[in-house]
């Protein structure tokens, strides 16, 4: 029996969880509440790796880059794009989250969200303060996020000024980004026990209503994925790129196909750097490491997910957001994809890590977890586009593109 249960994918399983879950609910009525406390189980699970996975990630990230000065060109015109795009992600988020207010008009009232603290009107420079943990350790028992994403930032900072001295470090957090993925895996394994059981209390308490609520939120992440592909990386490709659109995406079909079918921009690597390359005609040098980079730091998709996610969550709730909340949530997206691990489900991670720092409950996670990977197969998608966009891009800027190899490749 165990054997058959880890022989089917986790993405089956969750989305069989989901539709039981439904159905149990529909059934079974406001006495499904009974089962919610395995749903809380898998939520405070979550809520245990987001300080963490946060911190080895992003120290990670930042270490293995290496020295800062020897990027040169493609460092800081691939990181420059990077931050950009994801800013532009994450505010698309925010936009379809407010214009179509997926959330809006279900009555939440019969449930319990739990402790949530209620928003705080935060001045510009209280932000800038509350950046500087003044200690590391009660920012971390605290899960106080934004302070801790910064004194990551600086840990990996010090880590490659440290040069030869700090190499030990890169490998210590290397492996400790590792073990985390791996722990991470782990507690996805919950996915459909807490699916089933959240989503049994959602559809016996709210009935029919949550799931049109869902259905919203899903066709939105999907334009806003279209969004970004369509507009956003076209337009690098045409205006900054100077080359036909058409042939782009032609060359990287393989790689947006892998990612839809896989969710997992790790697993889909190698073969974005063999389109960035050989359909492209980036050069290796500028391929592997821009590539790379992006396969780390480079989730717009995610980013605008997160930011799409959260004012679902706000407007199921009833929880105001001001604009101050919105550029906290624009900074925690960019940043929180950045440490998103590359494997299927790990936004749910950095959801807690969203929701947490704006007072959204994190029984909002009921709402989507079941169909995260539906939503997830086309935010990976988005995302290698993402890196293979910016890696040429970045390629035409320094001269380390193969045109002609691009167009025949096309006409193969």
């Amino acid at each position: 029996m165990l054997r058959f249960w880890f022989a089917v994918p986790l993405w089956q399983r969750v989305v069989a969880a989901l539709v039981l879950g439904v159905i149990t609910g529909l059934l079974w009525g406001p006495e499904a509440e009974s089962i919610k406390w395995i749903g809380d189980f898998f939520i405070k699970s979550i809520k245990m790796l987001v300080v963490p996975l946060i911190f080895v990630s992003i120290v990670g990230g930042i270490a293995s880059i290496g020295d800062l000065r020897k990027l040169g060109a493609v460092g800081w015109r691939a990181m420059v794009l990077f931050v950009v795009t994801s800013q532009i992600a994450v505010w698309l988020g925010l936009a379809l989250g407010t214009i179509f207010t997926p959330g809006v008009g279900l009555d939440t009232s019969a449930i319990a969200a739990g402790a949530t603290p209620e928003p705080v009107a935060t001045s510009a420079v209280d932000m800038i303060l509350s950046m500087v943990p003044e200690s590391p350790v009660k920012v971390m028992a605290d899960a106080q996020v934004l302070p801790l994403i910064v004194f990551a930032l600086l840990i990996g900072i010090g880590i490659v000024m440290a040069k030869e001295e700090g190499q030990p470090l890169v490998r210590v957090f290397d492996s400790g980004s590792i073990v985390m993925q791996k722990v991470t895996m782990i507690v996805m394994e919950l996915t459909p026990f807490g699916v089933f059981s959240l989503m049994a209390w959602v559809a016996g308490t709210l009935g029919q209503d949550a799931l049109v609520a869902l259905a919203k939120l899903v066709v939105l992440n999907y334009l806003g994925c279209l969004l970004i592909i369509g507009v956003m990386y076209a337009s690098i490709i045409k205006f900054l790129a100077r080359l036909p659109v058409r042939h782009f995406f032609r060359g990287i079909i393989d790689a947006m196909a892998v990612a839809f079918s896989t969710a997992s921009s790790n697993a889909t690597l190698p073969v974005t750097l063999r389109c960035a390359e050989r359909n492209l005609g980036v050069s290796r040098p500028t391929a592997s490491f821009v590539v790379s980079l992006g396969a780390t730091i480079n989730m717009d998709g995610t980013a605008m997910y997160l930011g799409l996610a959260t004012l679902f969550g706000a407007q199921i709730f009833g929880i105001h957001l001001g604009f101050s909340d919105y550029i906290l949530i624009s900074v925690l997206a960019t940043l929180g994809s950045v440490g998103a691990a590359g494997i299927p489900g790990a936004g749910l991670i950095m959801m807690a890590l969203v929701f947490g720092a704006v007072g959204v409950p994190l029984e909002t996670i009921a709402f989507v977890a079941g169909v995260d990977r539906i939503m997830d197969m086309m935010r990976t998608a988005t995302n290698v586009t993402g890196d293979s966009a910016v890696t040429t891009a970045v390629a035409v800027m320094t001269n380390e593109i193969d045109r002609a190899k691009m167009i025949s490749a096309d006409d193969v």
